[in-house]
């Protein structure tokens, strides 16, 4: 059992922060599946790509089986519940211990937060289906808050400690 590494302000300060982007993933979670349709209907307009500019050399890329928006959003929230499951493991055992189990946790769970949001939902969704061009269906702004959030979450858990070099 490895030994507990002394408290210090930046421990408590990885723990904080890994919880609250456990809290804000678990209640996006939540949200989702317990009004599964509103943001159902933004995922279906993101793909369908319905509220773009309909430049036809955009349109192609548009999604519009209903049966596949569904599978994309179902597959969002699996991910978000995991993503949150994993920052909420990292939180616990940065609250325990601090060590090496809890920093990688959280890495875990940080990083699929930054995919779900940079990857997902800046790259694919923002720039693929174009939802930049949707004065409706527009999430850049927010996804760009909770990846930038997020990584500076991630940078603080991997500062170096006391006892690191």
């Amino acid at each position: 059992m490895a030994s507990t590494p002394p408290r210090t302000a930046l421990h408590l300060t990885a723990t904080l922060l890994t919880a609250s982007v456990a809290l804000y993933m678990a209640l996006v979670a939540f949200g989702n599946i317990t009004d599964f349709g509103t943001n159902q209907q933004f995922v279906r307009h993101v793909l369908a790509m319905d509220t773009t500019f309909k430049d036809d050399d955009l349109m192609w890329r548009a999604i519009t089986s209903k049966g596949l928006q569904d599978t994309a959003y179902v597959a969002i929230i699996v991910w978000e519940t995991l993503a949150a499951l994993a920052l909420i493991y990292g939180t616990w055992l940065w609250f325990r211990r601090g060590d090496r189990d809890a920093r990688r946790w959280s890495t875990y769970g940080l990083l699929m937060v930054m995919l779900l949001f940079g990857a997902g939902f800046i790259a694919i969704g923002g720039e693929w289906f174009a939802m930049w061009q949707s004065g409706d269906w527009n999430g850049l702004d927010a996804a760009t808050r909770v990846f930038v959030f997020s990584g500076i979450v991630l940078l603080v858990n991997h500062l170096p400690g006391p006892t690191e070099p």
